[in-house]
């Protein structure tokens, strides 16, 4: 022990005689605190920091009620405004410009979409969604929560809360979903919501730049995206509907896009109002998102607000539901088309295939589509023969 001073190199041996040397005033023991100290303050600082990003954090941000944040002026009155004369639209009337999708329904939820003609750029849809023995309440809160939406959106890979601003109500969010064959497409969107006469409730989104979430190579940034929707009760009933107009551009091929939206989506209707029931058998919930969102809502002008209690969009008139595949029809010859489909979905995707093949694709692609187009015209008119 005596000669454990002579390992310990001669310069380490006389820096620490300076740093220990005795003052009138404590010297090197207040040194060496402040030195341990600083780590100590750096390593908290550090942890906090780590714990509000987070995934799934309540607020990594909010801004103070006078409404200076940079994220205020993202969305605003007039963005409501539009919303509200986009959702007014009678496709079922102006069928020069709105392009009949897809009509279903069963016991417990009706589904129909339009797809905008005159739509320039990815393709815009309005869709009018109604569940049965549902409150407006309820399919707010069941739209707005993250937290519930993990447990039954496969499609949602992740989703973070970036910032919130009090004063004007708007929220920023980072979204990263799961394509099938494709590269995960990431959603950096602020949204507002509004309530409106009646037990309306309406809500925009759009998409934005946040400094929390940098471009990153594994993920396809969303570039254009769109969407609102108004909630009301129908009149005389115990039913709900969702009116929703909705286009963005994920960087997938056109025609891909139309297909697979006509393809999976009353699949996935289907699967969200099975979640509905599921949501409202344990209802209210007090999650983070909800209690953030009913923080954050704001009365719609009543100036501004158009009353849509007579003028819902004419569902029984003229649209009839796409009938399914008779019984007769060969397995074999279904399975063909889906193997052919899923063929030119992947062909179409894939940046590497050259200019010729792709455009074949996309030929067989409309080819398929207008076939499908042509069977359900034959039904419209079939059911408007019936009905007359």
């Amino acid at each position: 022990m005596e000669k454990l001073h002579l390992l310990i190199p001669r310069w380490h041996r006389e820096v620490a005689r300076e740093f220990w040397r005795a003052s009138s005033y404590g010297g090197g023991w207040a040194t060496a605190a402040a030195l341990l100290f600083l780590p100590l303050l750096h390593f908290l600082l550090r942890r906090r920091l780590r714990r509000s990003t987070v995934v799934g954090a309540p607020a990594v941000k909010a801004a103070d009620h006078t409404s200076t944040s940079s994220v205020a002026n993202i969305i605003t009155e007039d963005d409501l405004r539009e919303l509200i004369s986009s959702l007014q639209v009678h496709p079922a009337k102006e069928r020069e410009d709105w392009e009949y999708v897809i009509s279903k329904g069963n016991d417990n939820i009706s589904y129909e979409a339009w797809r905008d003609k005159k739509a320039v750029g990815p393709p815009r849809y309005l869709s009018v969604t109604t569940f049965e023995r549902c409150s407006p309440e309820i399919l707010r809160d069941f739209y707005m929560e993250s937290e519930f939406r993990k447990e039954w959106d496969n499609t949602l890979f992740s989703q973070d809360q970036l910032e919130v601003d009090v004063g004007s109500g708007t929220e920023v969010g980072r979204t990263i979903k799961k394509f099938p064959f494709l590269t995960p497409r990431e959603y950096v969107l602020a949204w507002r919501v509004w309530e409106g006469h009646d037990n309306n409730f309406y809500c925009y989104i759009k998409e934005c730049e946040h400094t929390l979430a940098p471009h990153q190579k594994k993920y396809v940034r969303v570039s254009h995206f769109r969407s609102g929707w108004c909630i009301r009760k129908v009149p005389g009933t115990d039913a709900c509907e969702i009116r929703l107009v909705h286009e963005e551009a994920n960087g997938m091929n056109v025609e891909m896009a139309k297909l697979a939206f006509a393809k999976g989506i009353w699949s996935y209707v289907c699967k969200m109002d099975r979640a509905l029931r599921r949501y409202s058998s344990f209802y209210p919930r007090n999650s983070c998102s909800i209690l953030t969102m009913r923080r954050l809502i704001k009365k719609a002008p009543p100036s501004m607000e158009i009353d849509t209690r007579d003028k819902h969009l004419e569902t029984s008139n003229g649209i009839a539901v796409i009938t399914q595949p008779k019984r007769g029809e060969k397995a074999s010859k279904l399975i063909a088309k889906g193997i052919l489909l899923v063929g030119t979905i992947v062909c179409l995707s894939q940046a590497g295939s050259s200019v010729g093949a792709q455009v074949a694709m996309a030929c067989i692609l409309k080819k398929l589509t207008n076939n499908n187009n042509s069977k359900n015209n034959n039904n419209v008119r079939s059911s408007k023969g019936k009905n007359n």
